[in-house]
């Protein structure tokens, strides 16, 4: 619970003292021990009244926990291509949804027939690659679509794919995601002031 609680606290004061809401300052040595010192890969997402804000991550664990959730966070506030960036007005109305990942596991399929066979709706996220264009969708993709033929055919168009795309040399991977939420950004800042110590440079990562 505690380690649930610091990585919605990480989360929280990055966006913060981006916004200079406050002065937070990112996770330190001491604070990155134990699960929150692990390499893991994390996708942040925000949502105002259930609409989507933002949403970044990585797919390949490179840096402790805390760290990768701290850097994510800032770039789904303010460098998702597809928003402005994050005010401080919303910001008080914002919900926070971090998202840590499995390994992405290879998926050893001979057609989008047999894919599709494979996967488990609710459970699953994937990537698709093809000849450099990827994207991914995080499990909770899941509750916006009809099933597994439309969950791929909406991740091949995010790709800039034709929904009826498929070649053999089509790349896949599956992941499962632990979500830890929360709705009340005070709060999350709130709880755990001792989890932030030292600065730590920003970084651009890839878009959800």
């Amino acid at each position: 619970m505690a380690a649930r609680r610091a990585v919605l606290h990480a989360a929280a004061c990055s966006i913060e003292s981006a916004l200079g809401v406050d002065t937070w300052a990112a996770p330190g040595p001491e604070a990155l021990r134990g699960v929150l010192g692990a390499e893991r890969a994390t996708f942040v997402t925000l949502r105002i009244e259930d609409e989507l804000r933002g949403c970044c991550g990585t797919l390949e664990p490179a840096r402790p926990l805390l760290l990768d959730v701290w850097h994510n966070a800032r770039a789904s506030a303010f460098r998702d291509p597809r928003f402005a960036p994050l005010t401080a007005d919303e910001w008080a109305c914002t919900d926070v949804e971090v998202s840590v990942l499995t390994p992405c596991e290879p998926m050893r399929v001979r057609g989008e027939s047999q894919l599709l066979v494979q996967l488990v709706p609710g459970r699953d996220g994937l990537v698709l690659e093809w000849r450099g264009r990827r994207a991914t969708f995080l499990p909770k993709v899941w509750e916006q679509v009809a099933g597994p033929r439309e969950f791929l055919q909406r991740l091949k168009l995010k790709a800039g794919l034709p929904a009826d795309f498929w070649r053999d040399d089509v790349a896949v991977w599956r992941y499962e995601t632990e979500v830890i939420t929360a709705v009340e950004p005070d709060v999350i800042t709130a709880a755990e002031a001792d989890v932030v110590t030292a600065v730590e440079p920003d970084a651009v990562d890839p878009v959800c």
